[in-house]
């Protein structure tokens, strides 16, 4: 497993490397062996307070993200870990069965699709606002403003497979292709902090 482990505005030295180094590798070892690489940043966070964040990818597009904020930046960091053990104990044999057949999925059958960061807040979002005119159209009609254009997969799984890659990465949404019936689907986390699944009709 490739590892970096960087400090934002904070040093971070030898012994608190090692200690993340080994930490996350007997992770690994016990709960998947199939980290590709994992990225860890600690920064301060408040007065007194470290920040850690931790991402790991253990297979084709499958990222764990975990967060934690303590006084001790070891604490912190030992924290965010065990968020992410929790999580791999959780899914172990899930993931050992969709990494075998995401592995086997041919390239052909994975979507690809834009990605675009739209601007709501900032410079660009400032600058539409004062030119919309008194019936709020834009001058670009509909299309808001694209500050970032990226490629992305969407692909083949079961909603039990999008729910676990919801909660691993951490992310508020996942949109799939649904293996019953070949159509589009999309999983989101719901204020309550349950999952909500999206199926449009037309797909049955």
């Amino acid at each position: 497993m490739q590892l970096t482990v960087q400090g934002k505005q904070m040093d971070v030295g030898d012994a608190l490397r090692t200690h993340v180094s080994d930490k996350l590798e007997d992770i690994n070892n016990k709960y998947f062996n199939r980290a590709i690489d994992a990225t860890v940043t600690l920064a301060p966070e408040g007065h007194a307070f470290t920040k850690t964040h931790i991402s790991i990818r253990v297979g084709k597009d499958i990222m764990v993200m975990s967060d934690a904020v303590e006084s001790d930046p070891y604490v912190s960091f030992d924290t965010a870990a065990e968020k992410v053990a929790k999580q791999l104990r959780r899914y172990k044999k899930m993931l050992r069965d969709h990494h075998a057949r995401m592995e086997e999925t041919p390239e052909a059958e994975i979507m690809k699709a834009r990605d675009y960061v739209l601007a709501t807040t900032g410079p660009e979002a400032e600058e539409q606002d004062n030119e919309a005119n008194e019936d709020g159209d834009y001058p670009h009609g509909d299309n808001p403003v694209v500050i970032a254009d990226m490629v992305t997969n969407i692909q083949t799984m079961t909603v039990s497979e999008a729910v676990m890659r919801l909660d691993l990465s951490g992310q508020n949404a996942l949109m799939f292709r649904n293996p019953h019936h070949n159509g589009l689907n999309m999983v989101y986390r719901r204020e309550d902090g349950n999952v909500g699944w999206v199926d449009p009709e037309g797909n049955h």
